[in-house]
């Protein structure tokens, strides 16, 4: 046998030997709970997602779901925990912006989010809404840009932080409305509807959570929303593709990631099992009543998500000139 012979068998021997460990792994899986690390404080709809999913999730799975909230450093700090975390389906990432937006926002990163994360399931999804403050006299998105044209600057618009996609998408309906806001950024989405209702700003692309309730009491006022289809949650209002700005898809979204080479027999035990509570009625409704709607999709679909979303986020980024380090 050749010495080429001999390091094709070894090969073929030790994928064999993956193969072999990946299956056992997945018979025996899970023998202990499972932690879900968030990017996010407790109380916002990331986190209220979670705790809608993990019982459910974790009752399908045999154990439970424990949820660890780390926020800071734009998600980082939570992506860092998972990435570094044995790849054994104990320790899962849920998040959004920072998969498709850390690469384009940070010179410097302690993990890759292409290369360090294998996809699991797209949990949810939810428009964002561009709400005003009363005072605005516009109620078109023609009328706001309008008046944003004849104040030059003077409207303020508030973001839930710096990069984040609430700051982005407002940073995209400007550029391709050719008007001029201030940007004024704070620590969360529920700060910044304060700030909103309290007339320190005008402006907001807000979450369902965070603007639709103030909306309905009649203290915000809403004139689109974000992505490609009407909301369940407001029908009446009419998205912003529909509003001249055709494919203007900047969304709040969720996803479960696990670490890069968690056994792939792995992570289609926790993507059936994520996909049924999905499925369940009592939970898609009280889902869309936080302001998501749920998806569930495929690793590969996911995959193929996160590599669109950050190439379409990227150039928001650079067009805008963002950056947080």
């Amino acid at each position: 046998m050749t010495p080429r012979m001999v390091l094709t068998v070894a090969a073929q021997a030790a994928a064999v030997l993956l193969m072999l460990a990946g299956d056992a792994v997945s018979q025996t899986y899970p023998t202990k709970p499972i932690r879900v690390v968030l990017p996010f404080a407790p109380g916002g709809t990331s986190d209220g997602l979670a705790r809608i999913i993990g019982p459910k999730l974790g009752e399908g799975l045999g154990q439970s779901l424990v949820i660890d909230n780390r926020p800071g450093a734009g998600g980082n700090i939570a992506a860092e925990i998972v990435a570094k975390s044995a790849a054994d389906g104990y320790t899962l990432y849920m998040g959004s912006a920072v998969l498709t937006t850390s690469k384009s926002l940070y010179s410097k990163l302690p993990f890759d989010p292409e290369r360090d994360f294998a996809p699991i399931t797209h949990l949810a999804t939810g428009p964002y809404f561009l709400v005003v403050h009363p005072s605005v006299p516009a109620k078109t998105v023609s009328e706001l840009i309008a008046l944003a044209k004849a104040r030059q600057g003077g409207l303020n618009y508030a973001s839930s932080g710096v990069g984040v996609p609430s700051h982005l998408a407002a940073e995209l309906f400007k550029s391709r409305a050719g008007i001029d806001m201030v940007h004024v950024a704070y620590k969360g989405g529920g700060p910044a509807g304060l700030a909103v209702l309290a007339g320190e700003t005008q402006v907001f692309f807000g979450t369902g959570a965070s603007a639709l309730s103030h909306v309905k009491a009649g203290r915000l006022r809403a004139l689109a929303v974000t992505g490609l289809q009407r909301s369940v949650l407001a029908p009446e209002l009419p998205t912003l593709d529909e509003s001249g700005f055709r494919g203007f898809n900047i969304t709040t979204w969720d996803s479960f990631v696990a670490p890069a080479g968690t056994p792939q027999a792995v992570i289609a035990r926790i993507h059936a099992e994520t996909v049924k509570v999905l499925r369940m009625p009592e939970i898609r409704e009280r889902i869309i009543n936080i302001g998501y709607e749920p998806t569930g999709t495929t690793p590969k679909e996911l995959a193929e998500f996160l590599r669109a979303e950050a190439a379409i986020l990227a150039k928001v980024i650079k067009d805008a000139n963002i950056r947080v380090d």
